[in-house]
């Protein structure tokens, strides 16, 4: 059975992509249509700098095609500031721009927590008792000390997924029973630079065979995201 995951990128905006991916002449305000044109979903990270708003979400969903989907990042305020302390309003206010915003184009809600965000008994009941179960939740941890049975256990009881990641500092897990498998490729060895070999590519690809879910190339800071974007589409084709 043909994978059923949608992939895309965490950046679209880069210069370095240029005669790569991007036309020569094609002016930098239409790379997000031409971007579009190759793929059908976006990781939206500028939430995660700055609270959005409903229109700001509006004029994304606006200028994508009907089927498209946008996951999204929740705001650091929330995440690396607050750390989920004292934050309903906030978190409430974030799950409604982005259901009245993005509406039926919105994938999932990304959570992701810093790397000083220890795993604890806490902090884990805490997401519990914070998200909301109406959106489709995926949360990515910088400290390994998350991978752990309680966590998974509790993720899925839940319907929570635990985010994939491809980072220098954490485990190579590939998590293939959450509500979905969710994807991000950071870059390794050097972070949101490294590119993925083709046999690398290969492997992930033969390892999530019938899963549906996203995958997403953070590795943008070089010309590493988009090849490797465009190679891992091409083995789904």
């Amino acid at each position: 059975m043909k994978n059923q995951v949608i992939i895309g990128c965490s950046s679209f905006y880069n210069s370095f992509w240029k005669n790569i991916f991007y036309p020569q002449n094609l002016p930098s305000k239409q790379w997000f249509e031409f971007y579009c044109h190759h793929f059908d979903t976006y990781e939206f990270n500028g939430s995660f700098y700055k609270f959005p708003t409903v229109r700001v979400f509006q004029n994304w969903y606006n200028k994508t095609p009907e089927s498209f989907k946008f996951s999204v990042k929740v705001p650091k305020e929330i995440t690396h500031i607050k750390k989920l302390q004292e934050c309903e309003r906030l978190l409430n206010d974030f799950y409604e721009i982005c259901k009245v915003g993005m509406k039926e184009k919105l994938a999932a809600v990304l959570f992701q927590f810093p790397p000083s965000y220890v795993f604890s008994q806490k902090k884990l009941e805490t997401i519990i008792n914070s998200l909301d179960y109406n959106f489709k939740n995926v949360v990515e941890f910088r400290h390994e000390s998350w991978w752990n049975d309680e966590v998974w256990t509790v993720f899925k009881e839940n319907d929570i997924t635990f985010c994939s990641v491809s980072h220098p500092n954490l485990p190579k897990t590939i998590f293939k029973d959450f509500p979905l498998l969710y994807m991000r490729f950071h870059g390794v060895p050097k972070l949101f630079y490294s590119s993925y070999s083709t046999e690398e590519l290969t492997s992930i690809n033969h390892e999530i065979n019938s899963k549906k879910g996203f995958i997403y190339f953070n590795n943008t800071a070089s010309e590493a995201g988009i090849l490797n974007a465009l190679e891992l589409k091409r083995m789904n084709a």
